[in-house]
């Protein structure tokens, strides 16, 4: 699956920044609201140890990470989906995100300008929430107002439509997002057609020193099950060269603010990687849901393997290691051979078999 977050936030609380540290492309961060016009999109790798090591085992050149797409819009402003400011124009643009990240100002810099007249993530999450609210809603109304020439047909699957986005429309005029909201699998599957921004998994990033952020604050968060990740941007993009022996030197994390934002993505959409290394000239990860079957992960690679599977051999990563290559670890008995229910596992290696 291709993965890619959408960056939202406040005018001047750090986006571009924050995309810059990230993908390591100047854009334009000045200090004045709207700097940022046009969306700025980016893909980084994600660096994964795992795809070295077998590639350094095998002696195979040639390695493939996953790689992740940034999209950095413009600043959201309170009526940002009547068309105040910028940000309504660029909310299309992460549409088709996985996830959401929402930026929160918490750094005390009173040289950067602050469209609010205090620092308040909270009320900044109010804000971005609501616009992204009304801006569903308002894709609800016109889809019902649609739907409302084809009800009398009777037909089941309209009717079915209708009564999950009546639903929606409840949930939404209530102020509360659809990822917050019950759905069945069969709801979810029907509103995923709409792409509403709502109903992406969200993590709110906390843009300061830990030292700047209240404990009561992290408190609510904590009790309200909402995931965040605290990261000082500017911090992140003066470091953005430095190794991990740098970087704890100077009291950073070891993990660059790249890492620690890809592995809480990776935890908020619930994935994990397999390997292949396709006839051991190539080593490729795979970012795939946890608990899909070999089937659908190699659906992932080729249509035809998942449209003609056989069979699966598989070794865990782990194994192949520690075994030293595959000729010692097919006489350990180490490549398992699995079916079509087989499911997926954190550093599978998997080749697999199709009817050809």
């Amino acid at each position: 699956m291709n993965l890619s977050l959408g960056i939202v936030g406040l005018p001047n609380v750090g986006k571009s920044t924050l995309f810059e540290a990230l993908t390591k492309k100047e854009v334009n961060r000045q200090n004045y609201p709207f700097c940022t016009i046009d969306p700025n999109v980016g893909v980084v790798p994600v660096k994964d140890e795992r795809v070295d090591q077998l590639s350094q085992l095998l002696k195979i050149d040639k390695k493939i990470y996953a790689t992740i797409e940034f999209i950095d819009i413009a600043g959201l402003v309170k009526g940002a989906h009547q068309g105040e400011g910028l940000g309504n124009q660029f909310l299309a643009h992460i549409r088709e995100v996985n996830a959401i990240v929402y930026l929160l100002r918490c750094f005390k810099n009173p040289n950067i300008i602050n469209t609010l007249d205090r620092v308040d993530p909270l009320l900044e999450k109010e804000i971005l929430e609501t616009e992204l609210i009304l801006k569903d809603l308002e894709t609800v109304n016109k889809r019902l107002a649609d739907l409302s020439h084809d009800l009398k047909s009777g037909n089941k699957e309209v009717l079915k439509e209708k009564e999950v986005l009546d639903k929606a429309q409840t949930q939404l005029v209530a102020g509360k997002p659809l990822h917050e909201s019950e759905f069945n699998e069969e709801e979810k599957k029907i509103l995923r057609l709409y792409q509403f921004l709502t109903l992406k998994p969200c993590l709110y990033l906390l843009n300061g020193q830990k030292e700047e952020i209240p404990a009561e604050m992290i408190e609510t968060f904590e009790k309200n099950h909402w995931n965040y990740l605290i990261l000082d941007v500017l911090l992140e993009l003066e470091a953005i060269d430095l190794t991990p022996e740098e970087r704890k030197n100077l009291g950073l994390e070891s993990l660059t603010g790249l890492d620690q934002l890809i592995n809480s993505a990776y935890k908020l959409l619930d994935l994990i990687t397999f390997f292949t290394t396709t006839g051991e000239t190539e080593v490729r990860a795979w970012p795939i849901k946890k608990g899909t079957k070999v089937p659908q992960a190699g659906g992932l690679i080729h249509s035809d393997f998942e449209n003609k599977f056989i069979r699966a051999e598989v070794i865990s990563f782990y194994d192949l290691i520690k075994a030293g290559g595959y000729g010692p670890a097919r006489e350990q008995g180490l490549i398992r051979l699995e079916g079509k229910d087989y499911v997926v596992q954190d550093g599978d290696i998997v080749e697999i078999k199709i009817n050809v």
